[in-house]
């Protein structure tokens, strides 16, 4: 699980324990009040307490599941509306500035604003990934996404006996423009396969309603670093 280094990306207006409950319900998108005292060392009281003020603002609600036996249980996830609270890219000014294009541009005008994006984003990874091997350029790549706001982190993908990995991506600070203009996400892909030199499956996108984006990545012999 990534740890909670970037809390002041969350909005402003909570304290520091509501911060981290936030990102790891974001993290976890359902938790029991024993896993969130674990994870926040701090006692079920104290997370009850700061669960129940989440609540009255909208941004947490509890409801139960049921396993295969047992009662059913209590857990806590996030409402649609927390999505305020997290890291967004200016995403209302810049999704109007893609429809003004498209309107007067087409298509082709947004995927040319979307790849000249790309490759000023190219420059900027090259830099940090251009010395280490693949499995450290993967994990540096979730690095320079999570200081981006979008809470992200890489693990290998055990199911594929150690020749793929993933990047989850658990907060999208451009949802609103993925929303609009599926190009986002597309470029978005492209950049980690040239950064990489690697072949990248999507197989979740927060903008096609899904709680992460999930890429399952695949070294290539041949690439760009």
């Amino acid at each position: 699980m990534p740890i909670p280094t970037k809390l002041e990306n969350i909005a402003d207006g909570f304290s520091e324990p509501k911060k981290k409950l936030l990102y790891y319900l974001k993290v976890m998108q359902q938790a029991g009040l024993e896993e969130l005292a674990n994870v926040m060392k701090v006692s079920r009281m104290a997370v009850h307490k700061h669960l129940g003020l989440l609540q009255q603002r909208g941004l947490v609600e509890a409801v139960e599941t049921r396993g295969h036996v047992g009662r059913p249980r209590m857990v806590y996830q996030l409402t649609s509306q927390s999505k305020t609270v997290f890291p967004k890219s200016y995403s209302a000014i810049a999704t109007h500035a893609l429809d003004f294009i498209e309107r007067n541009m087409g298509k082709e005008g947004v995927e040319k604003v979307l790849h000249e994006r790309q490759s000023e984003l190219f420059d900027q990874y090259y830099k940090r990934l251009k010395d280490l091997d693949f499995d450290k350029q993967v994990k540096e790549l979730a690095r320079i996404r999570d200081e981006e706001g979008y809470i992200a982190e890489s693990k290998k993908d055990s199911k594929s006996g150690g020749g793929k990995y993933v990047l989850l991506e658990y907060n999208c600070p451009i949802i609103h423009i993925a929303e609009k203009h599926w190009e986002a996400c597309s470029t978005e892909t492209e950049l980690f396969e040239k950064l990489l030199g690697a072949d990248i499956e999507t197989t979740h996108r927060a903008a096609k309603g899904d709680l992460v984006c999930k890429f399952i990545i695949k070294e290539r012999r041949e690439g760009y670093l």
